[in-house]
């Protein structure tokens, strides 16, 4: 049944930007960012900050986020807060509140033009309550997202639209996210009042480059005895690299299809699987035989989001397309080994399959999420590969989990 506020209602005056649902079901609101139209699955997000590294998480590809949070926009954007650099986020977000004028000293831009730049839509105005209620009772629903400043739309041809759409389920996004070519990473954290000027390495204090810059560096040459960990990009935040090199590791990125025989001429300690959008059934038809080859190899292998989802299939566990997803800074985790609960940043809309028998006999359930059961972690059996279904970089987020960083590395000799 239809939400009230979610109904095929008259556009009211003023109206500059609509939500139309698959289902026929329509929201009005006031368009601002970038104009015309997008599809996408919308989801809710909870997390209170952090607008800007949601919107260009490449985990994101594809969707449209609701902001649970009102105040959307408050503390303008900037460039250390992105999150990737020209490839696709979020298609575009709904709040509730109008974008207000910027109020913080790092704020360089206001997010309404931020979101033009970058070719994203948004919509305020709407029932964020409802529409997240309307999520949370009937799962994530495709939808157009449209923004025209003279409020002239199509409506039967926005709803064909989002009915046509596929859907994520058996999307492999990955490919579309990734970087199309090998990079060695040098960067930091970011600190406030610091930015990205110093690498708080776990061996040394080392001056560096501002973060995110690629560079043509041999990572294991030239007297750099740190561990070498290849990264598989299937949509990573940057803020991953950052801290596998506060961790003490030195990183070459390496595109989603990256053969087995690339990876290992660069003669890695250790594989690191990144988070990423879309199916991991999909992405797996071609990722899942080079993990398990490296599983084979015993190579040391972490994985995170969509990294842990395949790491599992590859594992023999399976994978299923969840209700209505994981997405916010502020989830718990229990550590089954010690009862320890991490608060933790979350974005997946799939999820490892832990119903009775659906782990397989070489995986081992870490953590579970402490809101409804599902599998946050785990172990393969005899081998040293783990993974964990939240995003333990966070940005944004709590930073209970760095200590996965610690352990992966701790791991390669």
């Amino acid at each position: 049944m239809a939400d009230p506020a979610l109904s095929h209602a008259p556009k009211p005056d003023g109206a500059t930007g609509v939500l139309v649902l698959a289902d026929g079901s329509v929201a009005w609101g006031r368009g601002f960012g970038a104009t015309g139209a997008a599809v996408g699955e919308v989801c809710f997000n909870t997390a209170m900050t952090g607008y800007q590294e949601v919107m260009t998480d490449p985990s994101y590809a594809g969707q449209v986020v609701t902001f649970t949070f009102p105040h959307i926009g408050n503390v303008g954007t900037n460039d250390e807060d992105m999150e990737s650099h020209d490839v696709p986020g979020a298609v575009g977000c709904v709040v509730r509140e109008d974008v207000t004028a910027p109020a913080n000293f790092r704020s360089a831009g206001a997010f309404q033009q931020w979101m033009e730049k970058h070719g994203k839509i948004g919509i305020a105005g709407l029932d964020t309550r409802a529409l997240t209620r309307r999520i949370r009772m009937s799962g994530a629903p495709n939808a157009v997202i449209a923004h025209d400043p003279k409020g002239e739309f199509d409506i039967p041809a926005l709803v064909a639209r989002a009915r046509e759409w596929p859907g994520l389920e058996g999307m492999d996004l990955a490919r579309v996210v990734s970087r199309e070519g090998q990079e060695a990473w040098e960067g930091s954290v970011w600190k406030l009042g610091e930015g990205f000027e110093k690498v708080p390495f776990a061996s040394s204090e080392v001056e560096k480059p501002q973060a995110g810059v690629s560079t043509s560096l041999d990572t294991n040459g030239g007297g750099d005895k740190r561990p070498h960990v290849v990264a598989i990009d299937y949509g990573a935040k940057d803020n991953i690299f950052r801290n596998l090199v506060k961790a003490g590791a030195s990183v070459t990125v390496v595109p989603a299809q990256t053969s087995l025989e690339t990876i290992l001429e660069l003669k890695p300690d250790g594989v690191f699987l990144s988070n990423g959008p879309g199916d991991p059934a999909a992405t797996g038809a071609y990722a899942v035989p080079v993990i398990q080859k490296l599983l084979e190899m015993d190579m040391p292998v972490f994985g995170i989001c969509l990294g842990h989802q395949m790491l599992g299939l590859a594992a023999g566990a399976r994978t299923t397309k969840m209700h209505q997803g994981h997405r916010g800074a502020n989830h718990p985790v229990k550590r089954m080994e010690d009862g320890v609960v991490e608060i933790t940043s979350m974005n997946h809309g799939f999820a490892v399959d832990n119903a009775p028998g659906a782990l397989g006999d070489n995986v081992i359930e870490t953590h579970v999420s402490l809101f409804d059961g599902s599998n946050c972690g785990i172990a393969v059996k005899g081998k040293r590969a783990f993974g964990v279904q939240y995003h333990p970089e966070a940005s944004p987020g709590p930073q209970d989990s760095f200590y996965l960083f610690e352990k992966f590395v701790g791991m390669l000799g």
